[in-house]
């Protein structure tokens, strides 16, 4: 770790010789207090710490600079660079975006997931508590209530009771006995009622609809309709005892809620009562008053059928509860998050609910979720208050980036622009070990290159210019001289080509009459074979017309057979339609035989039956047959109509065969009198062959000297327009040798006075 940090230091000293070596050796010359030696051979040197406080350092030129520097417009520059810069162009200000952005994005994902864990933390805590508590009221009320079942159990079991009601169900009872039994029985209730003051009343109210309700109590008069209440049939029939929930008087007086119990006499007798002991709603809400789950809790004990037993909010009470999710429940205890809706204004809750054993009614505690979670705000405040310090941090920061990035960047295009311009003498004075520092080092470089680049151009340009001078002048002077050359041998070239024009017009009439002597030659002899052909066709044609007289006269000979056969058949198919007539009649008098053979089977009845079945199948076959004769008949007579055709076809055929045999005689003596005078034309022809091939030996004599004159002439002439056109394309060459000098000379030109505007 030591010689890293010694390497590291090593590194800095050097980076600030790079940047200002005279101050780097202005320090190395102060009191120097202590020296070390770096892994690299370097030294570093310490100054006084009681003057800069800055442990090892590297320059006095540092110490200069933070001396200088004004703190009050830290950043202006940088500011003003993020303000102009465009965050698609500029690295600076992307790496600034992309830091604050991480930054920012951090600080506020972790402060609002420590919120959202300390809300849900907070929440469960006292969702936890909450329950605990109504938990705990709801077995204090399950006592208290359970201390009212035991009242109504004892007055039940009280055996002057017992006595009072056994009296009472006597049926000879007089009216005074009955008085004097109901006060009895009043006057006992109103001890229990009076012992207890959170009894409001108790009545006793017979099954027989004929006998009075007894009891004591302001609210007597309202106990008439108990009777007709479904809760009370229920009760007779299940037996035991039921909670009532409250109900709001119409007179205004205090609410209350019951408890209702069947009740029969022990001693046997069938008569049975139901006891209804009125309690004050104070037993509850005392209750609830006690249970302090926190500012703006709401408390409701809610019956089965939904109604408010007994509420915070005192208007509720007797009332349908408005908390739409007690419906739902259907856990013994729990809790859920919900909404209460007061005045259209909604506030999120934390519900706690438990359910009494007694009597199965909810106890409900409702909590406004912001109480709960009111100690988290701090951990958001926090986090609101520590992303505005990460972000001033963040600025801070990426303004130190801009200023390292940005700035080096932005002078060192700067200076590319300039040299773009033609100052080849910039060059950039940042040095440092990072990808920036050597941008800048290679920049130099390049710099530098080019500047050589650029001397030595411009000298390469100079001695082209002086070449391009020497070689115009040369062009000249040789484009001179051929064409001096070409016009001489152009002259040569048309007395050449004089000749060799006369050499090859005498050449081609000589060529003329030979072609002409080839074909009198040539049709000489297609006339020979033709006349040979047309004699050979002759013979042919006699010998095919002599077999085709005889073929014709065979075919004549057959025609006349074929008529005699046609004229049998004829007779024959005659015979034929009267054998089909024959069997025609022999067919309908079958057909006739078989109807009365039917008729017959019909009369002899059940005995006719089976040659019943034979006639009908002789009948059936008849008329078969008597369709295939008629069939053979059609059949019979389209041959006799297609015979009678080709009779008269023969007929007509047969004066053309005798007109054919005449004109095939008259042909045969045409192509014998052909046949003699092709013979005399042949020999003729052959006597004029021999002669025209005499006249073709002689014309090819001639012909070989014209051509031996025209190739000598010919081979003249190309030898000198060989000559013409070499001196031709040295004229050309040498003019385009001209221009090209002059096109490089003025390249040359340009390429200097391109090369002059740049400064080296």
């Amino acid at each position: 770790m030591v010689q890293k940090k010694q390497e590291d230091s090593g590194e800095q000293v050097t980076k600030a010789e790079q940047v200002n070596p005279e101050k780097v050796q202005k320090v190395k010359k102060e009191k120097v207090v202590k020296s070390k030696t770096t892994g690299n051979g370097k030294r570093l040197f310490k100054i006084d710490r009681s003057k800069l406080k800055l442990g090892w350092i590297k320059t006095d030129w540092v110490k200069k600079q933070f001396k200088n520097r004004d703190w009050k417009n830290l950043g202006g520059s940088s500011f003003q660079q993020i303000k102009k810069a465009n965050p698609v162009k500029s690295v600076g200000v992307k790496l600034f975006l992309i830091f604050f952005a991480g930054i920012m994005i951090f600080v506020v994902s972790l402060g609002l997931l420590s919120y959202s864990k300390a809300k849900g933390t907070i929440e469960k805590n006292a969702s936890r508590a909450n329950q605990e508590t109504i938990d705990q009221t709801k077995q204090k009320m399950d006592i208290i209530l359970e201390r009212f079942v035991d009242t109504s159990t004892q007055i039940f079991f009280d055996p002057e009771m017992q006595s009072l009601l056994q009296k009472m169900s006597d049926t000879n009872l007089t009216a005074y006995d009955t008085f004097v039994n109901s006060s009895s029985i009043n006057k006992q209730l109103s001890n229990v009622a009076f012992t207890n003051k959170s009894m409001e009343a108790i009545y006793l109210v017979p099954t027989d609809d004929t006998k009075s309700i007894m009891g004591t109590g302001s609210n007597s008069s309202s106990m008439g309709s108990i009777r007709q209440e479904a809760w009370y049939s229920e009760l007779i029939e299940a037996g035991g005892y039921r909670w009532l929930p409250t109900e709001v008087k119409e007179d205004g007086s205090t609410p209350t809620f019951k408890i209702a119990r069947s009740m029969k006499n022990l001693q046997g007798t069938t008569q049975s009562y139901v006891l209804v002991i009125e309690l004050k709603l104070e037993v509850l809400e005392e209750q609830l008053k006690s249970l302090d789950l926190g500012p703006g809790a709401i408390l409701q004990l809610i019956a089965p059928d939904n109604k408010v037993v007994a509420s915070s909010i005192s208007d509720r009470t007797g009332q349908e509860t408005e908390l739409a999710f007690v419906k739902e429940l259907t856990e013994p205890a729990g809790s859920t998050n919900t909404e209460y809706t007061v005045d259209g204004k909604s506030t999120e809750m934390l519900a706690v609910y438990s359910t009494m054993d007694t009597s199965n009614w909810k106890l409900v505690g409702m909590i406004p979720t912001s109480v709960l979670v009111q100690d988290a705000k701090g951990i958001l405040t926090l986090t609101l208050w520590m992303a505005l310090i990460d972000a001033g941090i963040a600025v801070l920061i990426g303004i130190w980036m801009v200023r390292m990035i940005a700035r080096p960047l932005g002078k060192l295009k700067d200076l590319m622009q300039e040299g773009a311009k033609g100052n080849l003498k910039v060059r950039t004075p940042y040095s440092s070990q990072d990808e920036i520092g050597q941008l800048s080092t290679a920049f130099n470089l390049m710099m530098e290159q080019i500047t050589k680049l650029v001397e030595q151009t411009n000298r390469s340009a100079q001695e082209v210019l002086d070449t391009a001078s020497e070689l115009s002048s040369a062009s000249k002077k040789t484009a001179v001289s051929a064409s001096e050359i070409a016009v001489a041998t152009e002259e040569i070239a048309g007395g050449a080509g004089s000749l060799a024009t006369e050499a090859e017009r005498g050449n081609e009439l000589t060529d003329n009459i030979s072609r002409q002597m080839q074909s009198v030659i040539a049709a000489n002899e297609q006339m020979g074979d033709s006349a040979r052909h047309v004699e050979k066709s002759s013979q042919t044609g006699t010998q095919h017309l002599n077999q085709l007289m005889t073929k014709t006269q065979k075919t004549e000979e057959m025609i006349g057979a074929l008529v005699n056969k046609v004229d049998s058949l004829k007779e024959s198919t005659s015979s034929v339609l009267k054998v089909l007539e024959v069997l025609q009649n022999i067919t309908k008098q079958t057909n006739i035989l078989s109807l009365n053979a039917t008729i017959e089977a019909a009369r002899a009845g059940a005995a006719g039956r089976g040659f019943m079945v034979v006639a009908d199948e002789v009948r059936q076959l008849a008329a078969q047959s008597r369709q295939s004769i008629e069939m053979v008949g059609e059949i019979t007579d389209k041959i006799m109509t297609e015979m009678n055709e080709t009779v008269d076809a023969l007929s007509a055929a047969y004066p053309l065969f005798k007109e054919q045999m005449d004109a095939v005689k008259d042909t045969n003596v045409i192509f014998a009198s052909v046949q003699e005078q092709m013979g005399a034309f042949v020999e003729r022809l052959g006597m004029v062959t021999g002669s025209i091939g005499d006249l073709n030996k002689s014309q090819g004599t001639l012909s070989e000297a014209m051509s031996n004159v025209s190739a000598v002439a010919e081979e003249s002439s190309a030898t000198s327009q060989e000559v013409a056109s070499l001196s031709s394309e040295q004229q050309n060459i040498s003019n385009q040798l001209v221009n090209l000098s002059g096109k490089l000379e003025n390249v040359s030109t340009e390429l200097k006075e391109t090369l002059s505007r740049f400064t080296v």
